[in-house]
């Protein structure tokens, strides 16, 4: 399987001298294409620091990020943003919709950003609610969606770039186990392909059951957990 993330000795600090916190330890790490990862952990073991690091959100202090062979933070500033644009869609755990936008709009706001046609922005758009089956929903705010929903139309907005990297932060927690279980069948099944990497930070044991290969981190390490050991548990 070919390498989608590398993540080589990654560490993330914050504050100065006797202040100082560790939020993340000498990470090293890879993920393919093809491939749907989970990194797990309890609360504050730093899963969320690291992957706003492997999305170019975050700048490690040490260490380095490839994304499909790019080392992204050796990029301008300018081309750091572009490549995250067209390279990596990112599900915020809270959603993160407009609430002043139909569902329509808010999936169309990657293609506006790259500049393309209004028209041609919407149809595309469209076309990824149908995918992820909120179609007859288009023209509706986000607040007549349920949960469920708008994690549906936040990954279709994720992916209405087609990124090859899709990263997505607690998807599940704010969602019943029967909707949360819902989420992943349809991520396995309509959005993992092998030309995508797949990246799925959670503490929600629920959902554990889909993932290809999940990773733990505590006390901002990161260590491999074999799945055989958390189906037994």
């Amino acid at each position: 399987m070919k390498v989608a993330i590398e993540a080589r000795d990654v560490h993330k600090w914050f504050g100065e001298g006797d202040a100082r916190t560790y939020a993340v330890k000498g990470v090293s790490f890879d993920a393919y294409f093809g491939e749907l990862l989970y990194v797990v952990g309890p609360s504050g073991s730093g899963k969320t620091t690291m992957l706003s690091m492997i999305s170019g959100i975050l700048r490690p202090d040490q260490g380095q990020v490839r994304i499909d062979g790019t080392d992204i933070w050796s990029l301008p500033d300018d081309d750091l943003a572009d490549f995250r644009l067209h390279k990596i869609g990112f599900v915020f755990q809270d959603f993160h919709l407009f609430p002043r936008l139909t569902t329509l709009e808010n999936v169309a706001v990657p293609l506006i950003l790259q500049e393309r046609p209004w028209d041609d922005a919407l149809a595309e758009a469209r076309r990824d609610l149908d995918v992820v089956g909120l179609g007859h929903r288009a023209d509706l705010p986000p607040v007549k969606l349920s949960g469920g929903e708008q994690q549906r139309v936040a990954i279709a907005r994720a992916l209405v770039s087609r990124p090859e990297i899709l990263i997505l932060d607690e998807p599940t927690a704010s969602l019943d186990g029967d909707t949360g279980r819902t989420i992943l069948e349809f991520i396995r099944r309509e959005i993992l392909t092998e030309q995508r990497c797949i990246v799925i930070v959670t503490h929600d044991s629920r959902i554990f059951d889909f993932a290809d290969r999940i990773v733990q981190m505590e006390d901002g390490r990161l260590k491999s957990i074999e799945r055989e050991t958390l189906d037994a548990q």
